[in-house]
Order: structure tokens, then C-alpha cells, then sequence
């Protein structure tokens, strides 16, 4: 079993709160996570048919006969929605924290169900598929190109079989469960194939801003229909969208976000790459790289619920910085180059950044790189993308 980082932000907030609502995406190992922190709490999967028919029959009458024991972890509570009104009868009579774990993976659902039966009673987190940190040392078998192939859910990372074997596989059953369950729940969706080519469609889109109208046309259907698919995307955590960084520093700052993926493995499988030797040599290596390194800040804050934003910069001119980490206003820039062999020019972009925002408050800008080493050159941080991310997750 992989060690979480969130698990220290799961205990943490059971010591302040009575319910934690831990959600994410399917297979990330929120079950695991949930059971392995809370060995005394009683465990009640409502994925089962007959569980959840006994608990919507008589929510009152299971809460009840909960009150005695430690804790409860309710495992997909968004299959019993209403059982979240009596849970905020069950709270509010007593305070104790820690007595409620409430997993779900539709976060689209719970997040509506929670809103409206326990605003200031539940403490929230996220949990991603693995961070690098986390599964360091069955990723440090893979190559670069091994691992954007493979992505990171811990399912595919855990088994006697090495990920190369299976990931097409799992990434196809994958996303064949995730269509006919959690897109049909979700939405009124008819033709899951098409929206099978949207998410298609999503992937070749991986670091690019995001052009709604452009998708809306490829498919033949209307802007709204694909802003309420990629409402699905994000609430079932498949993508999530990087905003732009707004503040002016003397030019217009483009205002659409950009897009990526939560696992990058996903998003090669639907690109339709399923070996490292298509990987090396495809057209999208280098968005990968990037929405890996990207996805693997966002992971950390989420898994540790550190106190910062994440943005990308870019003006109107076409000048451009990956990633830029905000900590008590001050800014990091973060620049990805997945190529092995270092060239000067990726310095450009952080240095025409450092023009930029010379009255900002800066950390030393970062290049995030395949060239093996570590250094500072002309002012700015060079390091290994193994080296960067285990950084990123002590």
C-alpha cells in the first residue's frame, strides 16, 4: 500500500471537524486512504444495492445505531443523498469530531448534497491519483516516457504486473465505467460515444487555452452542451482548468484559462498512445510533461491543503509562462521543457518574466527540465523533473 500524503490533512481535519468529506476521482484510493487512517471506525459501502436500499429505507435507524461506536466511514454517500439531512440531525445533537468520513467520486453530486445539509460542519479534501512523491519508488522504474503513458492511479502501480503491461487495458475499462456510471448519473446525456469524442477531443487540448467554441464546432453541437460536458470533466476530476494570472504588469494579459488533465495517462490513452516508444516520438510529449508537472502541484496543495494558487501568465504578444505558484503574494515562476538535452533558450520565457513583473514580489524562477543535473544559471533555478517533484512532495 502507497504511503498518502493526504493523510495527515485527513487527520488533521477529523481533529476539528465531525465530518470529513473526502472526495476525488474513481480508483484514487479514498476507500484505502479512509481505512487505513481509521482502523475503529465502521466501514459501510452504499455502492452495494442492498446497503443502500436498508439506508434509504431508514436513515434515522442506521444513523442511530451508529452513535455508539468510533466513527463511520460512509463510503459514495452521493448514492443516498438524503441520508445527509438526517446526518446534520445526527451532528448537530452532538458535536464530537471525527465521528463522520463521507467519500464520494461525484464531487458534482455530494458538493450540492453537503452544501445544503452540512455548511460549517464538514471539513473538505481532495484526494488526486499518486504523487510522485508517494509512489517514488515504483516510478522510479519508469522512464519518463513510461510514466506519462502509464499515469499514476495507484491500481496500475500496486500489482505484480508492471504498468506497461495492463495500462491500455485498465484505461479502457476505465473509461468505459466512468461513461456508462458516472456520465449517465451526471447528465442527460444520450450518445455517450460522442461525448467519448469530446473527451477525446479534451485530451489533444492538454495545455492549450481553451476554446469552447472550436470543440463546439469539430463536434456539431452547441457551445452550451460542451460547457456543460466539461462540467462533467471537471466535477468527476478527469480535467480541471488553469486560470490566468490577471494582475497587469504593463501589457493585456490574455483572460481564457487552460486546460488540463488530472492523470496523464488517461489523457495519452485517449490520444490514442499506449507504449513509451509512441510517447518519445509523439507530437503531444511535450504538453504531457507539462500537465504532469502541473498536475503534481495541483496534487500537493490538495493533498496537503497548503495556502496557495496556482495561475499561468501570458500577454497579449505571445509571451508565456507555464505555471506560477502564488504563496503570500509572492509569485513563482515554473517553466517544463521535456527535452533531456538543455538549451539556453528555455531560459527566455522566465527572464522576460522577470522584466515583466519587476515591481512584484518573486521567488527565483524554476525550469523544470528532462537534462539530467541540477544548477543556477543567469539567476534562475534548473532542475531535474525526478528532482523537482520529490522536492515538491517533502
Amino acid at each position: 500500500m502507497f504511503t498518502r500524503t493526504a493523510r495527515h490533512r485527513l487527520l488533521h481535519l477529523l481533529r476539528v471537524f465531525p465530518v470529513v468529506v473526502l472526495t476525488g476521482p474513481r480508483q484514487s484510493g479514498k476507500t484505502t486512504l479512509a481505512r487505513a487512517a481509521l482502523p475503529g471506525h465502521a466501514y459501510v459501502s452504499l455502492e452495494d444495492p442492498d446497503v443502500r436500499l436498508r439506508v434509504a429505507a431508514d436513515p434515522r435507524g442506521f444513523l442511530a445505531a451508529q452513535a455508539g461506536g468510533t466513527g463511520v466511514v460512509l463510503d459514495e454517500a452521493q448514492r443516498v443523498p438524503e441520508l445527509l439531512s438526517y446526518l446534520q440531525t445526527a451532528v448537530d445533537a452532538d458535536r464530537r469530531p471525527g465521528r463522520y468520513v463521507v467519500t464520494g467520486s461525484q464531487n458534482l453530486l455530494l458538493a450540492q448534497a453537503v452544501t445544503q445539509s452540512l455548511a460549517g460542519r464538514a471539513g473538505y479534501l481532495e484526494l488526486m491519483p499518486l504523487g510522485y512523491g508517494e509512489g517514488a519508488t515504483a516510478f522510479a522504474r519508469l522512464s519518463l516516457d513510461e510514466l506519462l503513458v502509464a499515469g499514476s492511479y495507484p491500481a496500475l502501480h500496486a500489482g505484480p504486473l508492471p504498468p506497461a503491461q495492463i495500462h491500455a487495458d485498465w484505461h479502457a475499462s476505465y473509461v468505459a465505467s466512468y461513461l456508462e456510471r458516472d456520465v449517465r448519473e451526471l447528465s442527460r446525456i444520450a450518445d455517450l460515444m460522442l461525448f467519448q469524442r469530446f473527451m477525446r477531443l479534451m485530451a489533444a487540448r492538454c495545455g492549450q487555452m481553451l476554446n469552447l467554441n472550436a470543440v463546439a464546432n469539430d463536434l456539431g453541437v452547441a457551445q452550451t452542451t460542451v460547457r456543460d460536458w466539461l462540467a462533467v470533466l471537471e466535477a468527476t476530476y478527469v480535467v480541471f482548468r488553469l486560470p490566468p494570472y490577471h494582475t497587469n504588469f504593463g501589457k493585456r494579459l490574455v483572460k481564457t484559462p487552460k486546460l488540463y488533465f488530472w492523470d496523464t495517462g488517461l489523457a495519452a490513452w485517449l490520444l490514442g498512445v499506449t507504449d513509451a516508444q509512441a510517447m518519445n516520438v509523439h507530437p503531444m510529449r511535450g504538453a504531457l510533461f507539462e500537465n504532469l508537472c502541473i498536475a503534481e502541484f495541483g496534487k500537493h496543495l490538495r493533498h496537503t491543503g497548503a495556502p496557495a494558487q496556482m495561475f499561468f501568465w501570458r500577454d497579449n504578444i505571445g509571451n508565456e509562462v507555464d505555471l506560477l505558484v502564488e504563496r503570500a503574494g509572492v509569485l513563482q515562476p515554473v517553466e517544463f521543457k521535456s527535452g533531456a538535452t538543455f538549451q539556453p533558450e528555455w531560459l527566455r520565457a522566465l527572464h522576460t518574466w522577470q522584466r515583466h513583473a519587476a515591481g512584484a514580489h518573486q521567488a527565483e524562477p524554476l525550469l523544470v527540465c528532462g537534462a539530467p543535473g541540477n544548477q543556477r544559471l543567469l539567476g534562475i533555478g534548473v532542475a531535474h523533473w525526478r528532482d523537482a517533484l520529490r522536492v515538491l512532495a517533502a
